[in-house]
């Protein structure tokens, strides 16, 4: 489970240096001054890059209050959402021509751009972060299950009672454990047993 969250946190530190890394940039020209360059970062060119880096630093420290099924549709979530991350960094080779989304960004017209250059760090850097997000979901949804089938290896004391009590009352034979609770509780588990006289 800390290694799930430990990646989880590394995936939030990647997307938030993503979203400030240079996706884009781009030199304007109009012919009446000097050319314009404007750089589009990941926050600029991908929004959704500081909300799904804050969303997967929440489902590390919502991991810790929950467990079993919640986990696994915890879990489920954060894969969704680490796909939407993929996306984001596939898309920056994906997309064919950068030019009229630049243009809209930074505010210039379409027919003014000289040069548009795409820069992949911030892009790959969103490929590890969903990888590792995918790397964490997969833990996560281990410890779900583990969990789940670990809860009836033990069984408290006061469960093994009401378990010592359905079995008398169903005149079944106890379990040796069973006779031991007993014991451990003052009682004679033979004191019942009709079939236990001349012992």
């Amino acid at each position: 489970m800390r290694v799930a969250q430990l990646l989880l946190l590394l995936a939030a530190l990647g997307l938030w240096g993503a979203s400030r890394l240079t996706w884009v940039s781009l030199t304007s020209a109009d012919g009446l001054g000097q050319p314009r360059s404007v750089a589009l970062t990941g926050a600029d060119w991908s929004t959704g890059l500081v909300p799904l880096a804050l969303l997967l630093a929440a489902v590390a420290v919502a991991a810790l209050a929950v467990r079993g099924v919640l986990l696994r549709v915890l879990a489920l979530l954060l894969a969704a959402s680490v796909a939407a991350v993929g996306y984001l960094g596939v898309s920056q080779w994906v997309i064919p021509d950068v030019r009229p989304r630049a243009a809209e960004l930074s505010e210039l017209p379409m027919h003014t751009l000289v040069a548009v250059d795409r820069h992949y760090p911030g892009a790959v850097l969103t490929l590890v972060a969903a990888l590792l997000g995918l790397a964490a979901a997969v833990l996560l949804l281990r410890a779900a299950s583990a969990a789940s089938a670990g809860d009836g290896r033990y069984a408290s004391p006061g469960a093994r009672r009401d378990d010592a009590a359905r079995a008398a009352d169903a005149q079944t034979p106890m379990s040796e454990r069973m006779m031991w609770d007993a014991i451990d509780e003052g009682h004679d588990p033979t004191a019942s047993d009709p079939g236990s006289q001349g012992r």
